[in-house]
């Protein structure tokens, strides 16, 4: 069984080496350097961008993932901007379905209209995840570079509110 609760900064350890190993594995985030504990705490725990964070546990308090919505300057500003992360390795399904509807309230609570989920078009695990949950394709960012000059579209989606 999963659990969701909001995020808290005795998190922050665990979650932080969740998010730098699939960013050591690659393939799946755009974000290509592993964060330091200010970072990670800055961009989803707190700063002027953050507006919640929630975290998917297993029974046993192993962390599975989290979930964090933020405001971004490059969207409307009645629109939040959101992240899905789930533990590489061991897989755990169900981590992302768990973790939408409690953002999804905040959303809607906080007055905003839309969700953009902006996801590189290599990650096809992170496609199909927000194609599930309902977002719908509104535009593509085409060959953005990684560091290494690696060319990657980046698929922005929309779920209206």
């Amino acid at each position: 069984m999963i659990t969701v609760r909001p995020t808290t900064m005795a998190d922050l350890p665990g979650l932080r080496a969740l998010l730098n190993e699939i960013i050591a594995v690659g393939g799946t985030t755009a974000i290509e350097t592993p964060l330091s504990e200010v970072e990670f705490a800055d961009h989803y725990l707190r700063g002027d961008r953050f507006i919640c964070c929630h975290t998917a546990m297993a029974d046993n308090g192993i962390l599975l993932g989290f979930q964090a919505l933020e405001t971004n300057p490059k969207l409307h500003d009645d629109w939040a901007d959101i992240a899905t992360f789930a533990r590489a390795q061991p897989k755990t399904p169900g981590v992302g379905s768990a973790l939408f509807p409690d953002t999804l309230a905040v959303a809607r609570a906080q007055g905003y209209v839309a969700i953009n989920a902006t996801i590189r078009a290599d990650n096809t695990g992170g496609l199909a995840y927000y194609d599930k949950m309902g977002f719908e394709t509104y535009k593509v960012d085409e060959a953005v570079p990684l560091s290494d000059g690696t060319a990657v579209d980046r698929v922005s989606k929309k779920y209206p509110l």
